[in-house]
């Protein structure tokens, strides 16, 4: 970047701020979508460095998996929180992207993910992503792949709309996933490991519902990750 065009990127921004969206505050010119106080003090989970981890745990006896994970913790009133927000209702699907890129780079030595040959994003129903814009979902495994080197797979689909499931009970939760997700192209992901991810866990009932699906194709291996994990 030449001289002006930093000067001119930097009088812009007095008077369009770029924010970071986990605390709100001006980003400089070398940071981008969140701040680097954030990045230093997101609240980390480090599953992916234990194989008995509360994620792990959660879905132990309900779909077999080589590995599962989650990047941050989601508390009430917290940046993930803000970040969430921003990224489900605010328009940013570019969070998603970044921690994404980020939670990739430690994955990227982790040796259960080492075979792994493709992400599949937990899909949204067609009639709420045209709504919405995006899937959050994809953007997080456009950025993992993106830093892993490995190709984003959209062959899952869910076929049955479902309103929103944020106050339903966890039995509920599971009645409404059952027949609700298809895959479109089964052969392209016979005989793979795949990497499959979602931007909240709460219950299970979405990625259960996902898993089950996918592991009706031959030969596929199945490993799970997450932005957040809340229980």
């Amino acid at each position: 970047m030449s001289v002006w065009s930093r000067y001119a990127e930097d009088f812009f921004s007095l008077f369009f701020p770029q924010l970071c969206c986990g605390c709100g505050k001006h980003l400089f010119s070398n940071e981008s979508v969140i701040c680097t106080d954030c990045v230093y003090n997101l609240p980390y989970t480090n599953f992916h460095e234990y194989a008995d981890n509360p994620v792990a745990k959660q879905l132990w006896g309900r779909v077999p998996f080589v590995s599962a994970h989650a990047y941050l913790y989601f508390q009430k009133g917290s940046r993930v929180q803000s970040l969430m927000h921003q990224l489900k209702y605010n328009n940013k699907p570019e969070v998603a992207f970044k921690l994404g890129e980020m939670y990739g780079l430690k994955l990227k030595n982790l040796h259960l993910l080492q075979n792994t040959t493709a992400i599949v994003p937990v899909p949204l129903h067609p009639a709420k992503q045209k709504k919405r814009g995006y899937n959050q979902s994809e953007y997080f495994a456009q950025g993992l792949g993106q830093s892993l080197h490995i190709p984003v797979n959209r062959s899952l689909q869910r076929t049955v709309f479902t309103a929103t499931q944020t106050k339903k009970s966890r039995f509920v939760r599971y009645e409404n996933m059952k027949e609700v997700f298809s895959i479109s192209d089964k052969k392209s992901l016979e005989n793979k490991h795949v990497l499959l991810v979602d931007d909240v866990l709460t219950t299970g009932a979405t990625i259960e519902a996902c898993a089950l699906e996918l592991l009706k194709i031959n030969g596929l291996q199945l490993s799970i990750s997450t932005i957040a994990y809340t229980n």
